[in-house]
């Protein structure tokens, strides 16, 4: 196959595309091709063959077209002899879609409404006038309010998952009824502040201009991130803009309902009034995926309450550098524990979503291997080998995959040096072809220009758009502010360079979610679900999943639980705040600001103050002390004389808002300000000082570890987390939360994990599934169904626990393996192998059973096959809680082999 190679300018500052004055020469020898160059030059913009002024050059020349772009005189790879993923049996090959009907002749209407199919000289078309500006760009609260219903029906998970399948016959038709132009807007995502206008209201003329010049077929986002007037939009609001937009995208341009996508990461966050979820880190916590589940289910009915259909969610990225700022996003460090909570929320967010107009299409994200930068940055380079990648970092997308989810978001930046959003390797031979994805992928956002202007991958736009669709199967570009995807698409799709087939496949894609999302029937917001947006039954939900979240970590001499008569003084920035229980993905991208406070929730949502005061009827006694930051607003002495008369002493530290690169820090302890209170209190009064932790990440307490008596882990509980950690002080809740990460104690575990090789030290602060409780648990030995493991035969593994009291408990039963040895790739410290969770009543003895098969231990060896090593195995049942739990069984290989 050949094509002619185009060289697309930098459009980035003038926003029309630029050729370059280049000569290539083709030169083929051991399989490599070169460029060379004379003198560049910005020319005009032209849709014919590429021929200049000057007369020096021409730069149509033939070349395969799997080739790089490349800089002049630059080896171009070949990308066959790269090391390829294994294919899974079942996906060899990409599942093109086939047309199955003969389009029909199109309508002489349609013929005289259709301009011809190029762009206006050397510029966009003009953009439409500014109006009148006499807005002070000072966002208010939307005044619009309601009264929820308490509870509601719904439709529960169906029994098998509902996923994207084969395109069918008339999203086929309608592919190739489509013009170019078409088509490739259906492939373009632009965000919401490109419709809103310099008042802060909708900009009909500019959702115009983007419907009728660039065809665009998706948008995304909240005016309240992006120049909207309310810095909340109600269902109702948010609803009247998303469909006065649908209704001019189905009046004009493709005639095409849009469909639009909303970070719903935990509940509907951005969307007034719609229930606050805990951050993924503490629903993971709960190691119960039913919360999840609820999570994504009431997200997304809330979602398509404010006429969005497609939430870009769950986070699948495992937290391995606990520097992240994206470390509460996710659900934690063990690949194990982020299948089941993945694969739940997927459920939850999509149900029957191809019938079900209450639930959205998933997005699962980002992939791949995002959660380890290696400086902790956000963005940042990550070093993760193939067999590594494939063991620990896949098995959630592959859950996920199996539990339906219709979408996937590739992630930011670079894996090994290599961008993933142009990547053949990652996005369609491991996602497409080993793992058998068939949905619709999106880039993140503005990542296909980002490859030119931040990562330098790509000399230009132009060479970076050419490669993404050319080696990839990304289907929708967020290029978020311009029309520069859909410029370089269509120059090099009309030149040859990208065969037009290739854009069929991905708007088939889109065009089929459209379908099965109901879009193409009813593609307007369902008001009846309204109501149901703040809905008592969501925030009790929500709370559970608190409830069953939170972790004790420490409890020296009994300091918890507090008792009513107990006299507590409350001292710390994040007790008396909503919006530190939130943190980011919170009403905005980075969460209020301080200028907004917690007046911008407007009654939806609760503090831990408020929740102690509910419980004990007194208003409690309360100092802030320090700010968010450390610094200190009153002088020590005077919170010192404050605690004289008090019991205990109650403090909350964390974290402020933050997301993504707004959240890079540079050292994982919490500030000095904060943690030197706690050491100065502790020491002063010689009282128990008990401590509340809401952060996203698990930030290293130096001395504040022996100075309080008590350590509370509340993570980012949500906008209703305080009356459950009040609940949990005072002892009506019995904490059950598990940590999903393991604590560091010092900066140089900041990467420290579970299954990290076994011969490195595993010593964290604390280790991942470690929780205390108010209740005295016994655990029997463990006994086994048989001594011996082979493949096609699972064993049993029980274990008998006693709740010896004083309260009931619900108890993570977490089964945990380590081989001895493993010949010639060094064993995991300890892998999570299964869990469940059961309820236990005071006095009560509960068998609890769990399966362990032979395949769960195969793994991926460095040439990328997949194996079981024969060699001893220890089964041991939560052995960070319950130590000496354990057994050994004797591990045979596929031959019956045991080494």
């Amino acid at each position: 196959m050949s094509a002619t190679l185009i060289y697309v300018g930098d459009n980035s500052h003038d926003r029309h595309l630029a050729g370059m004055q280049t000569a290539f020469t083709n030169t083929y020898a051991a399989g490599e091709y070169y460029a060379s160059t004379s003198t560049s030059t910005h020319l005009p913009y032209t849709h014919n063959s590429p021929s200049f002024s000057d007369s020096t050059l021409s730069i149509t020349i033939a070349l395969p077209m799997d080739l790089y772009y490349a800089s002049p005189a630059t080896p171009l790879p070949v990308l066959s002899t790269r090391q390829s993923f294994p294919s899974s049996p079942r996906n060899t090959a990409v599942n093109r879609p086939t047309p199955v009907v003969k389009p029909p002749t199109p309508s002489s209407e349609a013929e005289e409404e259709e301009d011809e199919e190029v762009y206006p000289d050397n510029q966009q078309p003009p953009r439409p006038p500014a109006p009148q500006c006499t807005w002070n760009k000072i966002q208010v609260n939307d005044p619009d309010t309601w009264r929820p219903v308490p509870t509601y029906s719904y439709n529960d998970k169906p029994q098998h998952p509902v996923g994207p399948g084969s395109i069918d016959s008339d999203i086929m038709h309608m592919v190739r009824q489509l013009t170019l132009k078409e088509k490739i807007g259906q492939m373009t995502q632009i965000q919401v502040g490109q419709l809103v206008d310099c008042n802060g209201e909708l900009n009909r003329t500019a959702v115009e201009y983007w419907i009728d010049e660039w065809k665009v077929g998706s948008f995304l986002e909240t005016p309240g991130n992006h120049g909207g007037k309310y810095n909340w939009y109600s269902p109702k609001s948010f609803s009247a803009f998303t469909d006065a937009v649908q209704k001019i995208a189905l009046e004009r341009g493709a005639k095409i309902p849009v469909i639009w996508g909303l970070d719903s990461v935990r509940g509907a966050n951005y969307i007034k009034g719609a229930t606050i979820f805990p951050a993924g880190i503490a629903t993971a916590a709960t190691f119960s995926p039913r919360f999840a589940y609820d999570a994504g289910r009431i997200a997304a009915k809330d979602t398509r309450a404010a006429g969005m259909h497609w939430a870009f969610a769950p986070v699948l990225d495992l937290t391995v550098n606990k520097l992240w700022s994206r470390t509460y996003e996710s659900f934690g460090e063990d690949p194990y524990l982020a299948s089941k909570m993945g694969a739940a929320s997927v459920r939850g967010y999509q149900g029957d979503y191809k019938h079900d107009r209450s639930r959205v299409a998933a997005c699962m994200k980002h992939f791949i291997g995002y959660g380890y930068p290696f400086d902790g940055s956000d963005r940042a380079n990550r070093h993760i080998a193939a067999h590594e990648l494939l063991e620990y970092y896949v098995p959630p997308f592959k859950a996920a995959i199996g539990a339906g989810a219709a979408t996937a978001m590739e992630s930011y930046g670079v894996v090994n040096g290599e961008p993933v959003v142009m990547s053949r390797q990652y996005l369609q031979e491991l996602l497409r072809e080993h793992l058998g994805f068939k949905g619709m992928l999106v880039t993140d956002w503005g990542e296909i220009n980002s490859q030119a202007t931040t990562y330098k991958t790509a000399s230009n736009i132009g060479q970076a758009t050419w490669a993404t669709l050319n080696r990839t199967s990304i289907d929708m570009s967020m290029v978020a502010d311009d029309a520069s995807f859909s410029m370089a698409t269509f120059d090099m799709v009309t030149r040859g360079a990208i065969p037009e087939e290739r854009i069929n496949e991905s708007v088939a894609r889109i065009l089929q979610l459209k379908k099965d999302l109901g879009l193409f029937k009813s593609p307007f917001a369902d008001s009846r679900l309204q109501a149901t947006v703040g809905s008592a039954q969501d925030i009790e939900a929500a709370r559970n999943a608190v409830r069953e979240s939170i972790t004790l970590l420490k409890n020296a001499n009994d300091a918890l639980p507090l008792r009513q008569s107990d006299r507590v003084l409350f001292v710390g920035p994040t007790l008396n705040s909503t919006r530190y229980m939130a943190g980011g993905w919170n009403i905005h991208w980075q969460g209020p600001t301080d200028a907004e406070g917690d007046a911008i929730y407007q009654g939806f949502g609760d503090t831990v103050l408020q929740g102690v005061q509910r419980i004990t009827g007194v208003e409690p006694d309360y100092i802030e002390g320090v700010d968010i930051n450390g610094q200190p607003l009153i002088d020590i002495s005077t919170i010192v004389r404050a605690a004289k008369d008090a019991n205990k002493i109650v403090i909350g530290l964390g974290e402020k808002n933050y997301a993504e690169v707004g959240g890079n820090i540079g050292n994982l302890a919490l500030p000095d300000g904060q943690l030197n209170l706690v050491c100065a209190l502790a020491q002063a009064t010689a009282k128990p000082v008990i401590v509340v932790l809401i952060e996203g990440r698990p930030r290293i307490l130096n001395h504040a570890v022996h100075a309080a008596a008590a350590i509370v882990q509340a993570y980012l509980p949500g906008a209703y987390g305080g009356l459950p950690i009040a609940e949990t002080l005072y002892g009506l809740v019995n904490p059950s939360g598990r940590l999903p990460y393991s604590y560091p104690a010092t900066e140089s575990q900041a990467t420290t994990t579970l299954w990290q090789s076994s011969f490195s030290e595993y010593n964290p602060q604390w280790a991942f599934g470690f929780g205390l409780s108010y209740s005295k648990l016994t655990y029997s030995n463990v006994s086994l169904s048989s001594d011996v493991l082979r493949p096609g035969a699972p064993i049993k593994a029980t274990v008998s626990i006693t709740n010896k009291g004083p309260r009931a408990q619900m108890e993570s039963v977490m089964l945990f393996t380590n081989q001895a040895y493993r010949f010639n790739l060094a064993p995991d410290n300890l892998r999570l192998r299964t869990f469940n969770k059961v309820h236990l009543a005071v006095g009560e003895t509960k068998k609890v059973t769990l399966k362990l098969k032979a395949e769960d231990l195969a793994f991926w060896t460095a040439g990328l096959k997949k194996k079981i090593e024969p060699a001893p195995v220890n089964i041991m049942i939560n052995p960070y809680n319950q130590p000496g739990v354990f057994a050994t069984v004797r591990l045979l290989d596929e031959d019956n082999r045991l080494m």
